[in-house]
């Protein structure tokens, strides 16, 4: 019975029920592919050089190779999301695994940079089913608030693991297999979750409500797809006219998007649901956080392998310690978040994660690995705190038959954040390190990888210190960005519940 109408308005509404060892099985299974999905965007890292020796890609091809993946995953998280509320998520997320493993062995055999690219897409196809719906089955499959809030946390923290874990299981399996090895351990994954999701997973979907917007699914891939590239271009190589047409035709698409949206009675994208603030204030909280994480670990990981000489392995295993922060600031933020309220918790967050990239502002090149990893470990604890409330806080403020959709706004906006973070805090390190090398000679000017390629003695000594410099600089921006963060959360996100906001409508 609906409490927010007639004479029981404002009584408590009766508890939910409790999920059991049938709902926390299944979660565990949804936390395997969802680990896998997160790992394929980064688990090319150490296999390229073995991919280029067998299949001879061109250095465009090569990009794509690399690339391709992230491009259609995050073009099609939003139209995946819709689907499943219309289709079934469970019957998506069947559809996304098959697809997934069937891809993983056609990329394991690719016998050509054009089969690698296509099959690299159809894995993208196939993650995109599945992560917008392992995220809003959790809405299906915890209904207790405290419940949910500990399920949530479980699913960032296996996401976020996931990136930082592919380079590692990348090298170790190379230092046994061929690079097709990388994509075939999708499989046991993906055949476990094709047995176990009919018995474990319940069917979830929308009544039957007008016809699909077909147009509206183009219209917004083809307007986030070169804003992500335009914006990855622009890290990469610097203000062209081609890279800012890219973003400018975009932005175009997507506004064109928007204005469909809010005219078709049954949209992709729920206009009113990004105006409520507990889900409008959470997807913006996630693009800040995820923005300094991404911006940020690119220069860490060449300080990693280029100033401090660790090879690609070693660097990998290293980048894995800030990961016992995101264990710490999980657990402790769901702790803090049942005494007092989520979005001073998450301001708190936000706030510890500025603390650890100030602290990186003071790296130098002879600094110890340990204060590295250390300060690297306070800004992973303080994100994963934030970004695990902010994801709770976004999916119960969504209705629970638009579950996908709303999951599937959220990690578009995750995707957009990272390749604004490594565009803006990749152009302001780039710029700082061009400015201390600027007597250098022109390769060893433009990347630290020119410099070390022609670079001796004092020359590299004074590439080192300029990336060390570009490295600070950076940190400093995405300290800004966790202040900004935190100042949303108290703004926005104070005092709102999802549970409240989901019966309210607000």
């Amino acid at each position: 019975m609906d409490t927010t109408t007639g004479p029981l308005a404002g009584l408590k509404d009766p508890a939910p029920p409790r999920a059991g060892r049938r709902e926390w099985t299944a979660l565990a299974v949804l936390m395997l592919p969802l680990l896998l999905v997160s790992m394929d965007v980064s688990v090319l890292y150490f296999a390229i050089p073995f991919i280029s020796e067998d299949l001879a890609p061109s250095s465009t091809q090569q990009l794509w190779i690399l690339d391709m993946y992230g491009f259609v995953l995050a073009g099609l998280l939003i139209t995946m999301g819709a689907l499943g509320d219309r289709i079934g998520r469970r019957k998506l997320v069947l559809a996304g695994a098959g697809v997934f493993g069937l891809a993983s062995v056609a990329a394991a055999y690719a016998g050509s940079p054009q089969l690698l690219i296509a099959t690299r897409a159809l894995l993208g196809v196939g993650g995109a089913a599945l992560m917008p719906s392992t995220l809003a089955l959790i809405r299906n499959l915890f209904h207790d608030a405290k419940q949910r809030a500990q399920a949530v946390t479980a699913w960032t923290g296996v996401m976020t693991l996931g990136i930082s874990f592919g380079p590692v299981v990348s090298g170790a399996l190379l230092e046994h297999f061929w690079w097709g090895s990388v994509f075939l351990i999708n499989l046991p994954a993906m055949l476990l979750l094709l047995v176990l999701a009919p018995l474990l997973l319940p069917e979830v979907k929308q009544p039957p409500s007008g016809r699909f917007d077909w147009p509206g699914a183009v219209l917004s891939l083809a307007g986030l797809l070169p804003v992500i590239q335009g914006i990855k271009e622009l890290a990469r190589d610097g203000v062209e006219l081609r890279s800012v047409l890219a973003v400018v035709a975009g932005l175009v698409l997507l506004y064109v998007f928007v204005r469909r949206q809010s005219r078709l009675p049954h949209p992709l994208v729920d206009l009113e649901l990004l105006r409520r603030r507990g889900y409008g204030g959470a997807v913006l909280a996630n693009l800040f956080a995820i923005a300094a994480t991404v911006g940020m670990a690119v220069f860490l990981t060449q300080y990693l392998q280029s100033v401090l000489g660790n090879g690609p392995f070693e660097a990998a295993l290293w980048s894995l310690v800030p990961s016992s922060g995101a264990f710490v600031g999980a657990l402790s933020g769901a702790a803090l978040a049942r005494r007092f309220d989520r979005g001073s918790v998450m301001a708190a967050g936000f706030a510890v994660s500025a603390c650890g990239f100030l602290a990186l502002a003071w790296v130098r090149t002879d600094s110890p690995l340990w204060f590295t990893l250390t300060a690297c470990s306070v800004y992973t604890s303080g994100l994963v705190t934030a970004m695990a409330l902010a994801n709770e806080l976004a999916l119960g403020a969504a209705p629970p038959e638009r579950a996908g959709s709303a999951a599937a706004v959220l990690e578009s906006g995750q995707e957009l954040g990272g390749a604004l973070g490594m565009a803006v805090l990749g152009s302001v390190g780039a710029a700082v390190y061009r400015h201390g090398m600027r007597d250098a000679p022109a390769a060893a000017r433009e990347t630290l990888g020119g410099a070390l390629a022609s670079a001796h003695g004092g020359d590299l000594a004074a590439a080192f210190s300029a990336f060390t410099r570009a490295l600070d600089i950076a940190a400093l921006c995405a300290a800004a960005l966790m202040a900004g963060a935190a100042g949303l959360a108290l703004t926005l996100l104070r005092g709102r519940r999802g549970e409240r906001s989901v019966r309210s409508g607000r």
